[in-house]
């Protein structure tokens, strides 16, 4: 092997590469087999990148983390700020000590009419005792969240009552995510995958900042109330 293949298959190892020689893929490509190379940063989740290394057409794949830099050095709920609905930053430390649900909100979904009453009754019931509800308008879901902050807030405050805060609309999954629906996800996948699958799908945040549930969108947030009061220390 000379000196300049050698410096390549070293920088391949410290990039942490997979090679994956010949075997049929698509009409000029083949993989026969992959030999992987431990994960040593502890991360739960990486992307594929493909390129083509020599004229052997060998295709090698890239581990890259979903997640920025910036977030993976997050370690909690608290780490993070948010825009509220008038575009202003809040930084979530202000909620430290509390217990979090944190949901993606909709105005249009089939869930709506049954999700925000509920979130509001459990918010009324345990605000005193330490729960705090922050939802999170997406429109990444059919479209059903078109409208803009101010009617977003109008809408829910109207309607549902409701006192817990609505922050400004955001995306939950792909490259514009918010940073915190990365560290959500990252925490606590789901059942076919990380990604959030519809709204109103529920995460459960401790007093220390750290996701210990995920509910689907199906989970009604009163059939979670034995799930909060643990974490409230309620009987």
């Amino acid at each position: 092997m000379s000196c300049s293949s050698v410096r390549v298959f070293n920088n391949l190892i410290a990039q942490r590469f997979l090679i994956i020689p010949s075997r049929t893929l698509s009409n000029s490509l083949s993989i026969s087999s992959v030999s992987s190379i431990s994960n040593p940063t502890g991360l739960k989740k990486s992307c594929l990148f493909t390129r083509f290394c020599g004229t052997n057409r060998t295709l090698v794949l890239g581990t890259r983390s979903f997640q920025s830099m910036a977030t993976r050095s997050k370690q909690s709920v608290y780490d993070f700020t948010v825009k509220d609905a008038k575009g202003q930053e809040v930084d979530l430390s202000k909620f430290r000590g509390k217990v979090l649900l944190i949901v993606n909100v909709a105005s249009q979904c089939g869930f709506t009419n049954s999700n925000y009453p509920e979130l509001t009754t459990l918010y009324q019931k345990y605000k005193d005792q330490g729960l705090e509800i922050l939802a999170f308008p997406s429109n990444q879901f059919n479209g059903q969240e078109p409208g803009t902050n101010d009617e977003i807030q109008e809408f829910v405050c109207t309607r549902f009552k409701a006192e817990y805060p609505v922050f400004a609309k955001v995306d939950v999954n792909g490259k514009k995510a918010e940073p915190l629906y990365h560290f959500l996800k990252s925490s606590k996948g789901g059942l076919l995958g990380d990604s959030i699958k519809w709204n109103f799908t529920k995460f459960l945040v401790d007093r220390e900042g750290k996701v210990v549930d995920r509910y689907a969108p199906t989970t009604t947030p009163l059939s979670i109330e034995k799930d909060i009061k643990k974490l409230l220390g309620v009987a």
